[in-house]
């Protein structure tokens, strides 16, 4: 007997995506401007960052990295229990917990790594965690990997939520949800989530990588903007890479979550600490975050002005009032074509395919920033007019979120 070979495998699996137009491909790009990217030497306008408050290339941050990076270093040199704790990364820990409300926070290297980390200390085998299906894959990937009992119920469906935590009465159980969606853009119903929690006795996790930033006061996250405390939601983990415009992740509750954090996460454990000078960033783009209002104010009348504008012209989009706009489109084959048309009227939209969103639902995933221009939401608009044939753009309605 011939034992099968791993790369022809691999050799079957690329053909069939290729076949399926679901590769992906990398695209360096040359130069970052705000909201406008070069690429190939080709001037693009960009609705596809999650640069939300487009802070990524503001002046103040890029000279606070600069004067860390003179201080103390590119490289924090080792893991934070060694030596790689520096003391801007226990001031950044500090106001994020000042930030969000919570006793304490602890800085993981980027959001998934937070996600694995938390779910891996809380949850063991024979434990239940319950997920909403269109949770993030680092969610899904972390109950996984701890062992626990997963079930997913139906999008932001909070009976079903009910009914599979009154299945298992017996287990130990955690509900692990977005915040914001980041394939859709929606909200998870928060406050109904938390209530069902206190009745269940279950803790409640939120993931509001896409929240924090763009809701609430002093844009602290949708679970703040729903008025809910670490009494009702324990376990908060945000990142630093979208509208703080940093990169990095939190993770954000009680003395004794992080406590245990700190003792058992293996993916904080065992790997180098983020950069000081990056924390020192952070510190100063946080400050921003927290005292600039105009830019949230400017963000959603952008998204305002955008849903007017594609509701308008009939497109597709979900109930969202995020930064994130997803128009529906049904194929990959036409996801894609969109989006080359769109680039080659000198705008950057990526078009979303599975698996990284449910087959038949390909998108093209379009992102706001307060980077961006009345007019530069007008143009897109009228690309966007021009490109999508009429008979999409009320043929997917009834498609969205199906």
């Amino acid at each position: 007997m011939i034992r099968p070979d791993l790369f022809d495998r691999l050799a079957l699996a690329h053909a069939e995506r290729e076949r399926a137009q679901l590769s992906r491909r990398l695209r360096s790009v040359d130069q970052n401007d705000g909201s406008h990217l070069q690429i190939a030497g080709k001037q693009l306008l960009a609705f596809c960052s999650n640069d939300y408050l487009g802070l990524a290339n503001h002046p103040q941050i890029v000279a606070a990295l600069k004067n860390a990076a003179d201080a103390n270093g590119v490289g924090s040199t080792a893991a934070h229990l060694i030596c790689g704790h520096n003391r801007e990364h226990a001031a950044l820990e500090e106001e994020l917990a000042d930030w969000t409300g919570r006793e304490r926070a602890l800085l993981f290297s980027t959001g998934y790594m937070a996600n694995l980390g938390v779910l891996q200390t809380l949850l063991h085998a024979g434990d239940l965690c319950v997920q909403d299906k269109l949770n993030h894959a680092s969610l899904l990937d972390a109950v996984r990997l701890s062992g626990a009992e997963l079930k997913r119920y139906p999008h932001s469906d909070v009976a079903a939520v009910q009914r599979q935590l009154e299945s298992r009465p017996d287990k130990l159980a955690l509900l692990a949800s977005d915040g914001v969606f980041s394939m859709d853009g929606d909200i998870a119903p928060l406050v109904h989530l938390a209530t069902l929690c206190k009745k269940q006795q279950t803790s409640l996790m939120i993931d509001d990588a896409h929240g924090v930033g763009i809701f609430g006061k002093q844009g602290a996250g949708s679970v703040a903007a729903a008025g809910l405390s670490q009494h009702d939601v324990p376990v908060l983990m945000a990142t630093l890479g979208k509208a703080v415009g940093t990169c990095g992740a939190f993770v954000a509750g009680s003395a004794a979550l992080i406590d245990a954090l700190t003792q058992s996460a293996r993916s904080y454990i065992y790997t180098t600490a983020l950069p000081p000078a990056l924390a020192a960033a952070t510190r100063t783009a946080l400050r921003l975050v927290r005292a600039d209002e105009w830019r949230r104010e400017k963000l959603h009348k952008l998204i305002e002005r955008f849903r007017r504008g594609a509701l308008q012209l009939g497109l597709p989009l979900p109930d969202s009032t995020s930064a994130i706009q997803p128009i529906l489109l049904g194929a990959a084959a036409e996801s894609l074509a969109l989006a080359q048309a769109l680039e080659a009227r000198g705008l950057l939209v990526t078009a979303i395919r599975p698996p990284t969103v449910r087959a038949a639902t390909s998108r093209l995933r379009i992102t706001l920033s307060a980077a961006h221009t009345e007019a530069d939401v007008d143009r897109l608009l009228d690309a966007l007019d021009a490109c999508i044939p009429s008979a999409i753009r009320t043929a997917r309605r009834s498609a969205i979120h199906q």
